[in-house]
């Protein structure tokens, strides 16, 4: 028996189905099909983070409403920009961003159809707590920063709150959808065997997780893999490398004072230049292409699957372009085994997080 939902093709064997992702051609370059409890949803092919907007002086109200904008106005007609929140994306830990979000839907109220918002929470002193009293928490928290015009589509804990079964979890999720709060359940940070017993509770609708050419690990295919065989969308952070494999960086002197990167082991002087040369290859690979290094990046993500969602941070009109634009991109069959070659080398020194507790809370 074969059922069609919205761009699946969902064949039911027995009891379970195995949903077929649309192949790309240049119709749908620039559209993403959710599933699940979202499979009436088109989103564009490359998502938005916000994670960085309003912490330097620069990005004020007007930069990052304008950047916000013009990803939106770039899509096709009738899908919507995933955007990527969370309450804690400030430098206080605090719902800044959110209250950022919540000004600009009050001053572009039609805009709040055209947007998929993603948000993650659920993080108490620095550490994940998925207990019904701190997700309730959470929601109301997204709520009161988003204000009367926008609701939240997507709710993620943003990492798997190892002291929980995962069924728990969800469970606990599902009455916090089912009274009103969000629409639809993702998880953030999580494994592949998590994915997959947590989907049996409820249809998670993404999973999100970092998909880079420096942060290809054996757990990333898996949840590619397995979010393909369920149908769940993966929105895959940090495809530029957290900046680096845009070509922005050299040396980790050019970094901001207090920038959050400088922590990580990955881009400490002596690793980061080792790595750098670990991808030394993407400047000339995009130069022949006729697109920049980022774009190259980013594309290279979208090819994993029709069902990646690159989701690559932005804060100016600019940048949010160039990303975007990179969902237009199809690669050759050589430059994507060239690219799978870097990937695959596993060459990369460093961690992906800073220590303790942000790295023991990967793949939950």
């Amino acid at each position: 028996m074969t059922r069609k939902m919205d761009g699946y093709k969902t064949t039911v064997v027995a009891s379970r189905k195995t949903p077929s992702f649309p192949s790309i051609n240049s119709s749908m370059a620039k559209i993403a099909h959710l599933s699940g409890t979202a499979s009436k949803i088109n989103v564009g092919r490359v998502a938005h983070g916000l994670m960085m907007m309003g912490r330097t002086p620069e990005s004020t109200d007007e930069v990052c409403f304008a950047s916000i904008k013009a990803g939106i106005d770039a899509l096709p007609t009738g899908a919507r920009m995933v955007l990527n929140s969370g309450d804690f994306y400030s430098k206080t830990l605090g719902p800044e961003n959110l209250e950022m979000l919540g000004r600009f839907y009050t001053k572009h109220p039609d805009y709040a159809d055209k947007t998929f918002l993603s948000v993650k929470g659920a993080i108490r002193n620095r550490e994940p707590d998925c207990s019904m009293e701190n997700l309730r928490k959470s929601v109301l928290t997204i709520e009161r920063a988003l204000g009367p015009h926008k609701k939240m589509d997507l709710y993620e804990p943003a990492r798997i709150d190892r002291s929980m079964k995962i069924e728990a979890i969800m469970e606990n999720l599902v009455i916090l959808l089912k009274e009103g709060h969000f629409a639809h359940i993702g998880l953030s940070e999580c494994s592949a065997e998590t994915l997959r017993r947590a989907h049996a509770v409820y249809p998670v609708t993404a999973a999100e997780i970092e998909v880079n050419l420096w942060s290809y690990e054996s757990e990333t295919k898996k949840v590619i893999e397995t979010a393909r065989e369920l149908g769940i969308a993966v929105f895959a952070y940090s495809p530029i490398g957290k900046g680096f494999l845009g070509g922005r960086f050299s040396s980790a002197a050019d970094l901001p004072t207090g920038d959050y990167r400088s922590r990580l082991t990955r881009f400490k002087d002596g690793n980061l230049e080792h790595n750098l040369q670990v991808v030394s290859a993407l400047p000339e690979l995009a130069a022949k292409k006729g697109v920049t290094p980022a774009q190259l990046a980013i594309a290279w993500v979208a090819a994993l699957g029709r069902h990646v969602i690159p989701l690559p941070g932005s804060s100016t009109a600019s940048r949010t372009l160039e990303n975007c634009a990179a969902g237009d991109i199809e690669l050759s069959g050589d430059e994507m085994a060239t690219m799978n070659a870097i990937a695959e080398a596993g060459q990369v020194r460093g961690d992906r997080m800073a220590g303790g507790p942000e790295l023991e809370h990967l793949w939950g």
